[in-house]
């Protein structure tokens, strides 16, 4: 058992030493083949890095000059035309998932509530924007400024 032993460790170590000196001798013929052809295509190499350099001078005056574009405004939702409307937060936020175009059933999951009450929200929703309609009543909310 204890030869066994010895034999894998000696392998393994015969193993190693040879793949070290492999990756070693790999690396220094590229090196030399770099080292040729850095002599033989001396200005080629040279145009190569100076393109480089250009190209990386160009995307970071690119990113300073253009890199981030405005912010658009943030969007206020007209606080005073839910105010004059009577409009609740609940019921603002039915209105922006029927504008999103969910139905009753997925507006109630969202919001943690029963469709019953959605219903609610969405009748008194009709009534103080002048709709009959999901559509008019989201066109009517738009046209107010309640939605983006």
């Amino acid at each position: 058992m204890a030869t066994l032993q010895a034999r894998l460790s000696s392998t393994a170590v015969q193993v190693l030493t040879y793949g070290v000196l492999l990756a070693v001798g790999s690396f220094a013929l590229g090196w030399l083949d770099f080292q040729r052809l850095t002599r033989t295509y001396s200005l080629e190499v040279f145009i190569t890095f100076i393109a480089l350099a250009f190209l990386v001078l160009g995307a970071w005056l690119g990113m300073r000059l253009f890199g981030s574009a405005p912010k658009p405004a943030t969007f206020d939702g007209n606080p005073k035309a839910l105010e004059t409307l009577g409009i609740s937060p609940r019921e603002l936020a039915v209105l922006q998932e029927l504008a999103a175009g969910r139905t009753n059933k997925e507006i109630a999951a969202r919001l943690a509530v029963s469709p019953n009450t959605v219903k609610t929200h969405t009748a008194r929703l009709f009534e103080k924007l002048g709709a009959s309609r999901r559509t008019d009543a989201i066109n009517r909310a738009r046209e107010l400024g309640l939605l983006p």
